[in-house]
């Protein structure tokens, strides 16, 4: 069984590993690999997967119920939306925010956080219900959003690291499946379970994509 917060924490100490690499700093005002999105601002929506999480158990836990994962995302603006739709418009502001003071000082904010990250989850509940300012009216439980900002870390950090030329970092095989677990799910939500079915399994009967979103 796999445990979110053992994944997230890989995933984020890979994100903070690739962040240090020169290569990234001197691709940072490039376009990326991403449409609409400079190196730069990719690294800075990275960092928030690890970032928001400290905001997120500082703030009162939320008194709206929390749903499942896969509802989360069926109720997710940004699912199924095109590049200039306004809700990824206000995503990729927010990674140039983040990612504004450049990548010297985003690399040194990210250690920072990593550094008090076990004993900050170490504290808090698995069921701690919490919630990101652009959700709209509804909560996760602290490992399921986890689980999510895993997913987001080894996606982005694969964006990040093919805008930047360099290998994209491993995760450990556990965390790798979990990854690929969600997607699998959120790909059957989308494709449905044959379709899935046949992408694995039969090549000449498989569907287009079986991309999760």
């Amino acid at each position: 069984m796999t445990n979110p917060r053992v994944d997230f924490l890989a995933a984020a100490r890979a994100a903070e590993s690739l962040l240090r690499r020169a290569e990234v700093a001197e691709a940072w005002d490039r376009p990326s690999a991403l449409p609409e999105w400079s190196v730069g601002g990719l690294a800075g929506h990275l960092a928030y997967q690890v970032l928001c999480v400290p905001e997120v158990l500082a703030a009162p836990a939320p008194a709206e119920a929390t749903v499942a994962l896969l509802e989360h995302y069926r109720r997710s603006e940004w699912v199924g939306t095109g590049v200039d739709a306004g809700i990824n418009v206000r995503i990729r502001r927010g990674g140039e925010l983040v990612a504004a003071p450049g990548p010297a000082a985003l690399s040194r904010r990210l250690a920072e956080a990593l550094g008090t990250m076990d004993a900050l989850l170490a504290s808090a509940t698995a069921d701690r219900p919490v919630r990101l300012p652009f959700w709209g009216p509804w909560s996760l439980t602290l490992d399921d959003l986890l689980a999510t900002r895993t997913m987001e870390l080894a996606v982005h950090g694969d964006d990040l690291a093919v805008s930047a030329g360099v290998p994209t970092p491993e995760l450990p095989p556990e965390t790798a499946e979990s990854v690929i677990s969600l997607l699998t799910r959120l790909a059957v939500r989308r494709h449905g379970a044959v379709g899935v079915l046949r992408a694995l399994s039969r090549a000449e009967r498989a569907p287009g994509s079986i991309a999760a979103f």
